[in-house]
């Protein structure tokens, strides 16, 4: 009796064993099942960090205020160069401040122009034209040309790009937007400065000296036309 006794006890002892060792099993399958479901579960998305308010207020896209006509500029050189940045709005990432360059007017007169579209204020600064565009030196500008190694001044809009340094030292390479200065790169027109564009010019001779087809300023001046113009916004260009 004592050996059957003994007997059931080891048979109910193996049971409970497998028992716990089937669960154990089952316990470990299904840890490694979710460690398994994790390891390939994708990152938890959090929500965007909010940019500091100073990065919430870009340059405007299109200017605040209405477009009056600035003093001093031509009402319908104004209206066509507004057109123009209408037109090539989505090129010119920047519309609140645009340059235009009044080339019918001789060059000793201040004829390029830094307006502020938000307000309507306006810089005036001397400005040069090529060569190629009065190859008298009458200065007045006679003609423009689009054509590589004509020297001349081309008329249309321009996107400012890039700095870079040259042989005319710090300088602003220019986009041709219209078919009328679509080669102002391959002719590297640029904004620079040049002693021949200096006021003191006008005193001496009574007109500045000419570029070769860049918008050459003033020495003093070239800061300034970098600071208000920046990349990505429009020059327009034109005579009529």
């Amino acid at each position: 009796m004592d050996s059957i006794a003994t007997i059931k006890s080891r048979r109910g002892l193996l049971k409970s064993a497998l028992v716990m060792a089937s669960g154990a099993a089952v316990s470990a399958c299904a840890s490694r099942t979710i460690g398994s479901m994790a390891s390939h579960s994708p990152a938890p998305v959090h929500p965007p960090v909010k940019p500091a308010p100073a990065a919430l207020a870009p340059a405007p896209k299109v200017a605040a205020a209405a477009r009056v006509t600035p003093q001093g500029i031509r009402p319908e050189l104004f209206k066509r160069a507004t057109a123009a940045l209408d037109r090539h709005s989505v090129r010119v990432d920047t519309h609140d401040r645009i340059a235009i360059a009044d080339f019918s007017l001789p060059s000793s007169e201040a004829r390029f122009f830094l307006v502020n579209m938000g307000t309507g204020e306006v810089e005036t600064l001397l400005v040069s034209h090529g060569i190629g565009s009065d190859p008298a030196h009458t200065g007045v500008l006679q003609r423009f040309s689009n054509q590589i190694n004509s020297e001349a001044t081309c008329e249309g809009a321009f996107l400012t790009a890039d700095y870079y340094v040259g042989k005319h030292g710090d300088s602003q390479r220019l986009i041709g937007l219209d078919p009328t200065n679509n080669n102002a790169m391959a002719r590297a027109i640029v904004i620079h400065s040049a002693w021949y564009a200096n006021p003191d010019m006008i005193s001496k001779h009574g007109k500045l000296g000419r570029s070769q087809g860049c918008f050459a300023v003033g020495e003093r001046q070239l800061a300034k036309v970098f600071e208000r113009l920046g990349p990505g916004r429009m020059i327009y260009a034109a005579k009529a």
